[in-house]
């Protein structure tokens, strides 16, 4: 197989042509008959001009006659030119070199002294110290090492068509010159190549673009490597890169890993379907409760309302509506200020709403628990109903208080749920602060349900804490639940589980204490009576 391309465009030194006057015609007027190595020139006039002598012992089969006069100079081959034997003019220099050193020695001037004795080391010290120029115009000497001055051509393998070969020179290099003029490069001539041929590459490996970096491979040379393409997160924006550079970590590799680009910020916004389901079911339970409010206060008179304690129940109606708008503190970018409202407008809302039920209880407990209700009454009226919704609900505002002041919530970049996103969320600043409010409410929960567990049996046709039983059961099943999905949660979700909960646990305290009675009232205001709220019947 023919490997000889593998050379095409390499670049290499050569011996530099030169003309040495008078040798072509010397060449050229070379006789066989005249010479005294007489059978090594008849082989080769006989090649030269195929023919043959009449004395050549090859001459049975005689084409053509050698007359020996045949002329030379219409020849041409590498015979002729003299360019192609370069080294004829290293062996002419070296010729005068022994000649000036003879000269030097026998001390010639019209004649020699030639009863000087000559020896090897005497003549090779002589011509270590000659210099001459030739007639061409070359300096012959020799450095301290006995060594002439170098001086080669830069030469170009060049390709041409059918195979041939082509030798161009393209720059000289000679040592005797100035350091700055030694190496001399034909610019016009690499110009031209740039024009008409492409530049050579490795024939090893190609250059690794940007977004890649080199790997040596095992064993073999330094221009033999591999390209691997960077990391996530790392880049390379150069050719041939050795390393990959780390992004910053707000910013993330492109795809094409020669550059950094911004992470994308993710929070719950209102613009996302998520969002946007959130929101509107925040606004239709703040409009719900809202449209209950105003059936209540319609009806304020009516036996159902009054005998649910209608003051208590405005406040849970005004409470449930501030739980529902506080779950939209919960969606948009997080800032300083949103992180710090939502944790507390939701804390301090949801023991306002648990203090009125668990207030309720108490009282519907105590209404018919008792022996002489009267008394009771006196012990838990108006004023201590008041004092108690107050008080339980101060205790979280010293919680929240106490949480804001030590370690409030911040808003905080998450660099490490997802490699290539930020997600903005409200770190908790003391995780002891927030979970001591959400026990606190939980603690409310626990008590509210156990007191209405306590009267679910009571004898009357309406008996509202079979009501806030099952809303209880609903507020404490989400927020059970709530704990272990809002702590697996990634990201925005973890903040989506959190508003699910409070919608959910809204929702239930709304639908299990108020719909029923807004039935009655609606749609049977035959029920909306004294006597049945008070269980009486008519005798038969």
């Amino acid at each position: 197989m023919d490997i000889h391309h593998i050379l095409n465009g390499a670049i290499g030194l050569s011996i530099p042509k030169a003309h040495i006057s008078g040798l072509r015609e010397f060449m050229l007027d070379v006789k066989p008959l005249n010479s005294s190595n007489n059978g090594l020139f008849t082989e080769f006039w006989e090649a030269l001009f195929n023919c043959k002598f009449r004395q050549s012992a090859s001459s049975a089969n005689i084409q053509r006659e050698c007359t020996g006069d045949e002329d030379l100079t219409g020849v041409q081959n590498s015979y002729t030119d003299m360019s192609l034997m370069p080294i004829f003019n290293n062996v002419y220099k070296g010729v005068y070199a022994v000649a000036h050193a003879l000269h030097n020695i026998l001390k010639c001037n019209k004649t020699c002294n030639k009863a000087f004795p000559l020896d090897p080391f005497t003549i090779l010290q002589h011509i270590k110290n000659i210099y001459f120029k030739t007639k061409e115009g070359d300096e012959v000497y020799f450095d301290e090492n006995g060594d002439p001055p170098a001086k080669y051509e830069i030469i170009n393998w060049q390709p041409r068509e059918n195979g041939v070969v082509e030798f161009v020179t393209v720059g000289l290099y000679d040592a005797s010159l100035a350091p700055e003029k030694q190496a001399i490069l034909y610019i016009h001539f690499f110009l031209i190549m740039l024009l008409f041929m492409q530049v050579p590459v490795s024939i090893c490996s190609e250059k690794c673009p940007p977004g890649t970096r080199k790997v040596l491979q095992k064993g073999r040379p330094v221009c033999c490597y591999d390209c691997i393409r960077c990391a996530e997160g790392e880049i390379s924006n150069i050719t041939d890169s050795v390393t990959c550079v780390r992004c910053l970590p707000e910013y993330w590799s492109n795809e094409r890993r020669d550059a950094c680009i911004k992470k994308e910020a993710v929070f719950l916004s209102y613009e996302e379907i998520m969002g946007a389901l959130l929101t509107a079911a925040s606004v239709f339970g703040t409009c719900t409760t809202a449209g209950v409010a105003l059936i209540f206060f319609k009806h304020r008179k009516t036996p159902i309302v009054r005998a649910n304690n209608s003051e208590l129940s405005f406040l849970l109606l005004f409470s449930l509506i501030l739980c529902f708008l506080c779950s939209l503190t919960f969606i948009g970018q997080p800032s300083e200020w949103s992180c710090m409202l939502r944790h507390v407008a939701f804390g301090i809302t949801f023991v306002l709403c648990i203090s009125c039920v668990l207030g309720k209880t108490i009282l519907v407990l105590m209404a018919f628990r008792a022996t002489r209700p009267d008394s009771n009454m006196k012990l838990f009226g108006h004023t201590q109903q008041r004092l108690c919704v107050l008080g339980f609900t101060l205790i979280q505002v010293v919680i929240c208080i106490i949480w804001l002041t030590s370690s409030p919530p911040f808003p905080f970049k998450n660099f490490k749920e997802f490699k290539d996103k930020i997600i903005l969320e409200c770190a908790l600043g003391s995780a002891v602060g927030y979970w001591a409010v959400l026990g606190y409410i939980g603690i409310l929960a626990i008590l509210c349900f156990i007191f209405a567990f306590l009267a679910r049996k009571l004898p009357d046709n309406f008996n509202e804490a079979k009501f806030i039983t099952f809303s209880m059961l609903i507020f404490c099943a989400v927020w059970i639940t709530f704990i272990p999905a809002y702590v697996s949660s990634p990201g925005k979700f973890s903040v989506a589980v959190e508003i699910f909960a409070i919608l959910a646990s809204s929702f239930g305290l709304l639908i299990c204490i108020f719909i029923p009675k807004c039935y009655i009232i609606l749609l049977k205001p035959e029920k909306n009576t004294k006597k049945n709220m008070m269980g009486k019947k008519t005798p038969h």
